[in-house]
């Protein structure tokens, strides 16, 4: 069934811990209606980056295959997030002359200025993912939309996401070449994630996003209504669990399954008892390891990942601008205590974001390891719808990072 004219979606997220994929349909109330899911657990990705062709490949063709499954579609074209913790930013600024100051800025000056804010000087290794516009000044002085005003020069502040080249090629060789899917667009994951659980309300009011995978750890930050920062660090999950199999000397799966059923990001007097036993398991003997100890080891690496985040923030100067707080989202985000301690680093409220304006599969609608693939058909959706309308570059960014 086609929506608006706009034909049946499907997003991929190839995770450090899991595949999922996504197919969505746009209704006319631009709500995404979720008609199709597929997930399986990674093998052959570390850090968001592909390290095995063939492990991978078999993962993704399962994880497609369910999609395809529970839509009741072919898969042939996919949109692909990236979340590998190379991902870098930064701002470059763009300024021209206006020749007619009388006449005011015109539509082509701000198309000249966009295309020279975007065009930055990268190392050959390195591939630009987005170039988002951030503010425009005429004559220094900030505005929101500069045509028609008066001026001497017009500048745009841009906000240019790179990455590895040869990561990306890699992981769409494998989409091409090995499984024969044409891939459509490719898109920052933290962006993805903001676009599926904020409200514009949020960002306008500015607001950081933390996206916690398996094997990185993605933000993205609003401040007054503008996409401002993002990045991406090579940190996630899986090394709480490898911290918790070296402290304790305990298989990463016993380490994995302590973190899901007694961790908490916060050391706090549980009620119960203060130590667990645990049996030998692979080889390894029993144990019986302290509680408090477990939690600690959790709160540092958690709190190692906030700090490195909130000095970046701070770094970029947007820290006070930030007054809808903090929200979580990803896989790691519903560990217990998680919210409190991010209370606590950031000095700001925190909640966990789950996917806003969908329906369907509530499997893919309630979760926030969905929001990933969810904002990324978000993303896919008003870029197609952009494009028919054929708008000028700066329009076409502004509508799909704020929202409007």
């Amino acid at each position: 069934m086609e929506i608006m004219g706009l034909a049946p979606i499907v997003a991929l997220e190839i995770g450090t811990s899991k595949i999922m994929a996504l197919v969505g349909e746009l209704r006319e109330d631009n709500h995404i209606v979720i008609t199709g899911m597929g997930e399986h657990t990674s093998a052959g990705v570390r850090k968001g980056e592909m390290v095995d062709f063939e492990n991978a490949r078999i993962c993704v063709k399962e994880a497609l295959g369910a999609a395809e499954e529970t839509a009741q579609v072919a898969i042939h074209q996919i949109h692909l997030a990236l979340s590998g913790g190379d991902i870098q930013s930064l701002v470059n600024r763009g300024t021209i002359p206006i020749t007619s100051a009388a006449e005011g800025v015109t539509q082509d000056d701000v198309e000249q200025v966009t295309e020279l804010a975007r065009s930055v000087n990268l190392p050959a290794e390195r591939q630009i993912l987005h170039s988002i516009g951030q503010i425009f000044y005429v004559d220094g002085e900030r505005v929101a939309r500069p045509e028609n005003f008066e001026c001497n020069t017009l500048a745009l502040d841009m906000l240019i996401l790179h990455a590895q080249s040869n990561h990306i090629r890699n992981t769409v060789r494998l989409l091409r070449n090995d499984l024969e899917m044409d891939v459509a667009d490719t898109a920052f994951g933290g962006l993805c994630s903001a676009l599926a659980v904020l409200t514009p309300e949020q960002k306008e009011g500015g607001v950081l996003v933390i996206d916690l995978g398996g094997g990185t750890t993605t933000f993205t930050a609003y401040a007054a209504g503008t996409f401002a920062a993002a990045g991406a660090y090579a940190i996630g999950g899986d090394h709480v669990t490898n911290d918790i199999a070296l402290a304790f000397n305990i298989p990463r799966m016993q380490a994995e399954h302590l973190k899901r059923e007694r961790g908490s990001a916060i050391t706090e007097e549980s009620g119960g008892p203060s130590r667990i036993d645990l049996p030998a398991e692979g080889g390894y003997p029993g144990r019986n390891i302290s509680l408090p100890g477990l939690q600690t080891v959790i709160h540092l690496r958690m709190a190692e990942i906030f700090q490195l985040i909130l000095r970046e923030i701070e770094r970029k100067g947007i820290i006070h601008q930030i007054g809808a707080g903090v929200v979580l989202t990803g896989g790691g985000a519903q560990m217990k205590g998680l919210c409190k301690l991010a209370d606590r680093i950031f000095r700001m409220p925190c909640m966990i974001g789950r996917p806003i304006g969908y329906s369907g599969l509530a499997a893919a609608t309630e979760k926030p390891e969905c929001s990933t693939a969810a904002g990324l058909l978000r993303y896919a959706f008003k870029n197609m719808a952009a494009a028919r309308r054929r708008p000028s570059a700066w329009s076409k960014f502004t509508k799909i990072i704020s929202g409007r």
